[in-house]
């Protein structure tokens, strides 16, 4: 794993006048969210959060709504100031910046993209793309060649002289995300940007988007409230609810192994063909194998589905190998155990 760029510890945030007894409660004697409300009239929206983003890595945070899932990304750039906890940007402790620190992190450093774009309606697209670099003092000549450069990358080249109203909804989206690339920002921050778009232009807009992130290597956490989107673009997955973070896991844990029921209902509709790898469902090579000569062979990390295109084209097992050892063999039984869920 690569060096941590973003890292939270024992973060806390509680709303209202009483956060202090709130949070103490909570840790001795496990007070819930309803029950701070009524003991205490607050409301915790983070509850001892600590996870770690690494360079390059798309981490997204996803729950129900009032699960706690903007609230807590919100504290990366210190929008909402944590009632406990440390919150770490690039090795610096982002509590402790003064306001020109905190300015100066959030221009250089950090691109946030919302659902709702808030692009100015009498700029053209290059100038709200450029706004950013604007108001760092950027000369024009500079901002307009950046704002060209961005907007290519996202496939809006001539569109630059257009206003938001003659853009669709998917292509203003691809302006938001733009304006935050245009500062060359280590850090995205992106709350829901594709959820108030048709399903079509969702999955064209989340394929594109991982797609730039990882050839430009931006570390980026992302907020969603529906799974499918986060096992689409996401490395990691954290499920939040009630402001507590469930789970933590690769898209294929989460499936494979939900950490209680609440994960557990989340995944169930969930279809495993593309998420799950031979590694984790196959059985151990045992005994003598001079009866498997002959039989088809897969890598470790083929997923399920191709799986089922090898097992097709035979009667028997097949063997699964790691770096060219064979290591386990998965049956038809085992492949439907493992289509099914059962297994896992």
């Amino acid at each position: 794993m690569s060096e941590a760029v973003v890292e939270l510890t024992d973060v806390w945030k509680v709303f209202g006048n009483r956060s202090a007894e709130t949070i103490d409660a909570a840790k001795t004697r496990g007070l819930t969210k309803p029950q701070a409300l009524d003991e205490f009239g607050t409301v915790i929206g983070v509850r001892e959060a600590t996870f770690s983003v690494s360079r390059g890595e798309i981490f997204c945070i996803m729950g129900l709504s009032g699960s706690g899932k903007s609230t807590l990304v919100r504290h990366v750039n210190r929008l909402i100031e944590p009632s406990a906890g440390t919150i770490k940007v690039l090795g610096e402790d982002v509590g402790k910046k003064n306001a020109k620190e905190l300015r100066e992190m959030r221009a250089k450093h950090i691109g946030m993209v919302f659902q709702h774009m808030a692009l100015m309606p009498h700029r053209s697209v290059r100038e709200n793309v450029a706004y950013p670099l604007e108001i760092r003092g950027v000369p024009k000549s500079r901002r307009w060649a950046v704002s060209q450069h961005t907007l290519n990358l996202v496939n809006l080249d001539g569109y630059e002289d257009r206003l938001p109203r003659e853009l669709s909804g998917g292509m203003q989206q691809r302006v938001g995300i733009a304006r935050a690339l245009a500062s060359d920002p280590e850090i995205l921050l992106m709350d829901e940007p594709f959820s108030a778009l048709d399903p079509l232009i969702r999955l064209q807009l989340q394929d594109q988007f991982k797609s730039l992130v990882e050839d430009l290597k931006k570390t980026t956490l992302f907020i969603t409230h529906d799974l499918d989107e986060a096992i689409r673009i996401g490395h990691r997955i954290a499920i939040m609810k009630d402001g507590v973070i469930v789970q933590i896991g690769t898209p294929e844990e989460i499936v494979t192994q939900p950490a209680d029921e609440y994960v557990r209902e989340f995944v169930q509709g969930i279809s495993r063909l593309k998420l799950v790898r031979a590694h984790t469902i196959m059985e151990p090579l045992t005994g003598d194998t001079t009866a498997l000569n002959g039989a088809p062979r897969a890598d470790g990390d083929s997923d399920l589905d191709m799986l089922i295109d090898i097992s097709v084209s035979t009667d028997g097992p097949i063997i699964i190998t790691d770096a060219g050892r064979e290591v386990g063999l998965v049956s038809k039984e085992t492949l439907l155990r493992g289509i099914q869920g059962g297994k896992a």
